[in-house]
């Protein structure tokens, strides 16, 4: 009977971290979206992307 109640407290003690673990991923995923973002606006990047580009499809 006991262990059956200490069963029952876990379980709600640790309902609300699948809330604080999806909002630690939401913030880590909006982070690197930014960094991406940035990093697409940045004309260095793209030259680089497209020197790339060039260079895998044997394109001078």
């Amino acid at each position: 009977m006991f262990k059956h109640k200490a069963n029952n407290a876990i379980k709600r003690a640790e309902a609300g971290m699948v809330t604080a673990e999806y909002a630690v991923g939401t913030v880590a995923s909006a982070g690197i979206a930014g960094i991406l973002l940035w990093l697409i606006k940045q004309e260095w990047f793209r030259e680089l992307i497209a020197s790339l580009f060039r260079n895998v499809l044997g394109v001078s």
